[in-house]
């Protein structure tokens, strides 16, 4: 499967969305269908295991979307584990520090980069045979590293994570930042402006990817002029619940009629 860092980091728009709650073999696919790129799989806020998630990567193989997992934190245990079990691409929240950043960079990218371990003929490479080499090269290629800027410490040092070696994508949890920010889901205050500009001008001054996460049409358009490409269009629960609420409100206009 091939992955999407390179398009990414070079600021081409990749569409996907987050699942939360629907684990079924067909949510892939579907998504797949309906134009995703890529799904990130939650596993902080939601409960998710690694056997669930392991599943999902089997089911992703061989579609054209890539899965990718939030780990609930920068240990080098939830890192490597979702890397090992066939997931693409990690998401890891609250990132305030080059020095954590630094950190994940490591542990998700094997030797010479980086520190991940091997483990090769199992569920990331498709338990193939081939040359360690080759499958270092090209895992150090493809996968994704999402670091998430969502508190005030992670905005103080956007700069100086953005500048590490390894982390693709800043990505603003903007309901988070703005509960650190003091303006709990003020998306109209300067401060939160001033904070999207600057994480913006330090991924694109570091050659990194902008993610984004939209909860509706107008901030999936919102989170496109303000730089970001790597936007996920919804939650697998919101999306539904949308769907399923316009429909119902099209029925009752209906019978007003």
């Amino acid at each position: 499967m091939a992955g999407i860092r390179k398009r990414v980091v070079a600021g081409e728009p990749v569409y996907g969305a987050m699942v939360f709650e629907f684990f079924s073999s067909g949510v892939p696919e579907i998504f797949a269908q309906a134009g995703c790129e890529y799904l990130i799989y939650d596993m902080e806020h939601n409960g998710a295991g690694f056997e669930t998630l392991k599943a999902q990567a089997a089911i992703c193989r061989g579609l054209p979307v890539v899965p990718m997992a939030r780990v609930p934190a920068s240990a080098y245990h939830f890192l490597a584990r979702a890397l090992d079990i066939g997931m693409r691409g990690v998401m890891v929240p609250m990132v305030e520090s080059g020095e954590q950043a630094r950190a994940i960079a490591e542990a998700t990218r094997y030797p010479p980069v980086g520190r991940r371990g091997a483990a090769f003929g199992f569920a990331h490479d498709g338990y193939s045979g081939g040359a360690p080499a080759d499958k270092i090269a090209a895992a150090n290629a493809e996968i994704t590293v999402i670091a998430q800027i969502e508190t005030e410490h992670g905005l103080e040092n956007v700069e100086e994570i953005a500048a590490i070696d390894g982390i693709d994508v800043l990505w603003v949890g903007q309901f988070d930042l703005t509960n650190f920010l003091g303006i709990a889901g003020d998306f109209e205050h300067p401060a939160f402006h001033d904070a999207v500009a600057r994480t913006v001008a330090a991924a694109r001054k570091n050659g990194k990817g902008l993610g984004f996460l939209a909860t509706d049409e107008s901030w999936a358009a919102r989170a496109r002029k303000m730089g970001f490409n790597m936007v996920a269009v919804g939650t697998d629960q919101g999306l539904l619940m949308r769907g399923v609420s316009s429909l119902i409100e099209a029925a009752h206009q209906a019978e007003s009629k």
